[in-house]
């Protein structure tokens, strides 16, 4: 890892450019395992894009955020870089989105990436840098690139894992441990109690993701910990003994899931009349009873429930607090050393003997596979989300995340300091097993499902709250408003850019047979989603100091439930949507132009796509903040050839190519900020009409 701290600004320089290449190298090093071009088009897990898009998506993400950093304003490919922008929710396991994306080819690809090599090296050789690198640098945005890519390094290997084997070659630049013997017989250690205290600073040594920053303790109780890691010897018992088939073991929501994918045994293990063989990353060997078993949390945690009612002890999955009481105990620091470890590629692209690596009187509390935890992923005290990535962690504070502890063998960056926090769904695959524990520790989380950021209060409020000093909702008028002007043309699809928490894309969806919502938020769009899904969210509302009002937004209040199902929602970059958004009766833009880092930009294709005749309808306030939009790239506000240029203007010029101006009216709307304060602003609404 790279310290964030120093003396000398030119050798940090060199450093992390050295970091950044070593990164770019490692992870292309991955993907030369690829035996034909072929393989990057497959989709070996059902929910993710196929490993074309992932080859891409490191690259694009250093572009996007360099650019909201301000660090450049240069797109390279502006194509590439919307199909490779975002990518597949993990949902659930049986909500599969099926559209077609028209992927590049690999040779394109790798193009793109050495032009994102050679600008971003560029970028790191001329930027300005004062030490310590901080929040606000624009050095902080390149080390997000690198630490994102370090991730995706892990992520793609379980997704080449899970392709056909001949798709991989056989020999690369890590190699799969084949040692196989008996597994060693699992045993209870003590642990003695003590008080953890996790978290860190926010002047920290090291690049690190908002949701570790911040502090919790608790006091942990004497436990007793498995000694090693679940091995495969140790869970093959439960499968030979039905464990599979027996309800008794899995949890509502592990059962629903294995009653959906008809598991039997774990995901790598293969079936055969000879016995089991497992498949490594890029060989399939007999099974080494001797490695850790690779499953996920629902397989875990019926293991668990098994072995528990078969030795008459309550064993369970371990907490995050205990996992961090372990590491204390057996002296783990805060960057796992790979020489005591399976870890960092240091030595295997594969997990090696689960009694290989011993640390204090226990095995692998770091490194061989990712251990899962009982733990729900939640906010630190004093949680702070980085507006550059607000999608890295508050999508995952929903109650369906589970944090995995401890790195595996291809963990590198940010993934091997011992404070590290990821969290995925419950039945995913992440090169994760688990040890189990017998304790009566009752965790303390503040769990509380009401979002609890400011902003997306704010515009939770915005969105759904009462008419307020007369004026009405806002989103609630203009979608009314718009289906007024819709009123005799077709209705069969509307696209609501900058939807925010849905409430213009839900009203639209009263009258259009499917609304498309978009916004640049991770936490917008979440909030959205779960309201679509289940109906109801919750945020808390700042009433005044520390006080706050607990509100909820249920869609059968607005008589919207029966309209969710038209409505569906994704993350964008509006500055560069992907060419399938097209085929719309209506655009709306809701006082957005003057949030956007490219105005223009976005408002000079959206002629292609919208249907002949298909309406335009703008609303903002016209607030130009160079905070938002360069001075350069304003629509107006601004004097021209001495003469007053106002947004309005700028709107005619830019799309009277291709529409006629309709219609123009002012909307007045309110901004709660807490109980007693309110902002009260007018939009302009601004009508067109494709020619």
């Amino acid at each position: 890892m790279l310290s964030l701290y120093g003396t000398d600004p030119e050798a940090k320089r060199q450093g992390i450019l050295r970091y950044f290449h070593d990164t770019y190298d490692q992870y292309e090093r991955l993907f030369d395992y690829m035996a034909t071009d072929d393989a990057y088009y497959m989709r070996p897990e059902k929910l993710r894009h196929p490993l074309i898009f992932y080859f891409g998506h490191t690259a694009v993400f250093f572009i996007n955020k360099l650019i909201i950093a301000k660090a450049t304003d240069r797109r390279i490919d502006p194509h590439l870089e919307s199909i490779f922008a975002v990518g597949v929710d993990e949902m659930r396991w049986d909500d599969l989105d099926e559209k077609h994306y028209d992927w590049p080819t690999v040779a394109e690809t790798k193009a793109y990436r050495q032009q994102v090599r050679d600008a971003v090296a560029a970028l790191i050789e001329t930027l300005p840098l004062t030490l310590p690198i901080t929040w606000e640098s624009p050095f902080w945005a390149v080390l997000m690139g690198i630490e994102h890519e370090r991730i995706h390094l892990e992520t793609s290997s379980v997704l080449m894992r899970q392709l056909p084997i001949e798709m991989l070659k056989s020999e690369g630049a890590w190699s799969v441990n084949t040692e196989s013997s008996p597994a060693p017989k699992n045993s209870l250690q003590h642990v003695p109690g003590c008080k953890v205290r996790i978290g860190k600073r926010f002047d920290d040594d090291y690049y690190s993701w908002d949701n570790e920053y911040g502090t919790h303790e608790a006091e942990i109780p004497d436990f007793h910990a498995s000694r090693y890691l679940v091995s495969n010897g140790e869970f093959l018992a439960f499968v030979e003994e039905g464990g599979y088939t027996n309800d008794l073991w899995w949890g509502e929501e592990g059962l629903a899931w294995r009653n959906y994918t008809n598991v039997t045994h774990p995901p790598f293990w293969i079936e055969t009349p000879e016995g089991y063989r497992l498949r490594h990353f890029n060989r399939v060997v007999s099974l080494p009873l001797n490695h850790p078993v690779d499953v996920n949390f629902h397989e875990a945690q019926a293991f668990c429930n098994w072995l528990s009612h078969k030795e008459g002890k309550k064993l369970r999955l371990p907490t995050e607090d205990e996992w961090y009481r372990l590491a204390d105990h057996v002296g783990i620091g805060e960057i796992f050393d790979d020489r005591e470890a399976n870890i960092n590629l240091a030595h295997y692209i594969s997990s090696v003997p689960v009694d290989r690596f011993k640390q204090g009187d226990f095995y692998d509390v770091t490194g061989n596979l990712w251990q899962w935890t009982r733990t729900l992923i939640y906010p630190f005290e004093g949680f702070r989300v980085h507006p550059w990535y607000d999608d890295f962690s508050t999508p995952t504070f929903d109650g369906r995340h589970n944090l995995i502890k401890g790195g595996s063998f291809i963990s590198t960056g940010n993934e091997t300091l011992r404070t590290s926090r990821y969290a995925f769904r419950r039945h995913f695959y992440q090169h994760a097993g688990f040890r189990y524990v017998e304790s009566g520790y009752e965790e303390q989380i503040n769990a509380n499902m009401y979002e609890s950021d400011l902003q997306v209060a704010q515009y939770a409020e915005f969105g759904w709250g009462e008419k307020c000093f007369g004026i009405e909702n806002f989103p609630a008028r203009c979608a009314s408003l718009a289906l007024e002007y819709m009123k005799r043309k077709p209705k069969k699809s509307a696209l609501d850019v900058g939807c925010a928490i849905g409430r213009s894309s839900f009203e639209l969806a009263r009258a259009f047979d499917e609304v498309t919502g978009l916004d640049f938020s991770a936490r917008f769009i979440s909030l959205a989603t779960k309201l679509k899904e289940e109906g109801e969210i919750g945020y808390t509302f700042p009433r005044e100091g520390e006080l706050v009002d607990y509100k909820e937004v249920r869609l059968k209040a607005f008589g919207l439930e029966d309209v969710a199902s038209k409505v569906q929602f994704w993350q964008v970059d509006a500055c560069n949507l992907k060419p399938q958004f097209r085929g719309y009766d209506l655009i709306f833009a809701g006082n957005l132009i003057d949030r956007l880092y490219d105005p223009a930009k976005f408002l000079s294709d959206l002629h292609t796509r919208l249907n002949e005749g298909g309406m335009l309808i703008l609303t903002s306030p016209y607030t130009w903040l160079e905070e938002f939009t360069p001075r350069d790239k304003w629509l107006g506000g601004f004097k021209r050839d001495g003469e007053d240029f106002t947004t309005l203007d700028g709107l005619r010029e830019i799309l009277a190519p291709h529409f006629d101006l309709i219609d123009t009216r002012d909307i007045p709307f309110i901004i709660k900020e807490t109980a007693r304060k309110h902002q009260h602003t007018i939009a302009q609404m601004s009508v067109w009409q494709k020619r």
